[in-house]
């Protein structure tokens, strides 16, 4: 959040922003084949005036919450969506398929490919190298997942609130009870989306060299305005106001009592809650570091560092998803006690097969000795 090294440099390049700014909000398609490559990261900073006993402290704090993310939230997330992938595939070979098991196979691949995309950081406390149009591929298939499995969770409550009580249109029942057609709407909504944010970036020197983060810096403050109210803001409202008409009211009495629709309620509010309160944090700081932009003012060290910490906490968001979806899903969690119960006796089975083996190697030993 760094500009150059003087203020009258710096000066310059504020002035310089907000007539480029002026012209864009005259004609916004000239707004398109420019970035704001001057933008830089106060630890990358060469001026003279920066502590850098500050820079080497953020950056051992920032590589501490990487290797705490990579080492305790990777792994479990993996895992846990490997699992509830597999109980999945079981279920539609089965023929047992419910649709909210496609709903929550296409949330549980959506959060593993954040996931996996979130392993770009384990180069912190430095930054990817690469150049501008590589970082805005990579940010497109970051945001590519990010809606999704945003508007996916959406759609999951949107879902249940529909089993709870359904609806009188003949048309909204009809899409109800096809959910591939949902998954592929929100995928072609998630698709937009994260273009148009691609289109926020900018394409000007876009053969050079840049540090890059999933959601780069050198992007214009409408890149993150239009995150956070396409990302964040409207589907979180969209979110609770279902949840508060799924869950809070009462349905007919005996009705869904004992129906698979009333299992995954708990882990549907476990994923939301988990979702509103990472992205809300993380969408606060990068709505801060637009104001930045706007303002034409310099960034701290304290800045970049809590920005770091921000992108981390959205990650262990998809990880902790996972898992919670694993745990809290009555069908999800039986397919894994089975599993290990299954592993358990398959090890005793072995462990007893070689003592009895033993057994019987020692007493033909004993037998051989007496003759």
């Amino acid at each position: 959040f760094n500009s150059q090294n003087s203020p009258a440099s710096i000066a310059t390049l504020a002035g310089e922003f907000w007539e480029l700014r002026s012209t864009c909000l005259k004609d916004p398609l000239k707004m398109l084949p420019h970035n704001m490559t001057w933008m830089k990261y106060p630890s990358l900073s060469k001026d003279s005036s920066t502590d850098f006993e500050e820079i080497i402290f953020a950056q051992q704090v920032i590589s501490r919450f990487m290797h705490a993310y990579i080492g305790f939230f990777v792994p479990p997330g993996l895992l846990a969506g490997m699992v509830i992938l597999g109980v999945c595939i079981q279920n539609y070979r089965n023929h047992v398929l419910d649709k909210l098991d496609i709903l929550f196979c296409s949330q549980t691949v959506s959060n593993l490919f954040v996931v996996l995309l979130s392993l770009t950081i384990a180069v912190r406390p430095a930054y990817l190298r690469m150049s501008y149009i590589g970082c805005g591929s990579l940010s497109f298939f970051f945001n590519l997942g990010y809606f999704s499995s945003q508007f996916l969770l959406l759609l999951i409550i949107l879902s249940l609130f529909l089993s709870r009580r359904p609806a009188q249109n003949a048309l909204i029942s009809k899409v109800h009870q096809s959910p591939g057609v949902c998954v592929a709407f929100i995928l072609m909504c998630s698709f937009c989306a994260a273009l148009m944010l691609s289109a926020l970036l900018g394409v000007e020197h876009y053969q050079e060299e840049t540090d890059c983060q999933l959601d780069p810096l050198f992007a214009w403050p409408e890149y993150e305005i239009v995150k956070f109210a396409l990302g964040f803001c409207a589907p979180t409202l969209a979110e609770v106001l279902l949840s508060i008409l799924a869950f809070v009211k009462k349905t007919p009495v005996g009705r869904y009592a004992s129906g698979k629709n009333s299992q995954p309620l708990w882990a549907v509010l476990a994923m939301a809650a988990s979702m509103l309160a990472c992205r809300l944090f993380y969408n606060v700081l990068i709505l801060s570091r637009a104001a930045l932009k706007i303002k034409g003012e310099t960034g701290t060290v304290q800045n970049e560092l809590i920005m770091n910490i921000a992108e981390v906490v959205l990650f262990c968001e998809s990880c902790a998803s996972l898992a919670l979806l694993l745990f809290l899903h009555p069908s999800y969690r039986t397919a894994l006690l089975n599993a290990l119960k299954h592993f358990t006796r398959g090890c005793g089975r072995g462990r007893q097969g070689a003592n009895r083996a033993g057994e019987i190697q020692g007493n033909e030993t004993g037998l051989s000795e007496m003759r």
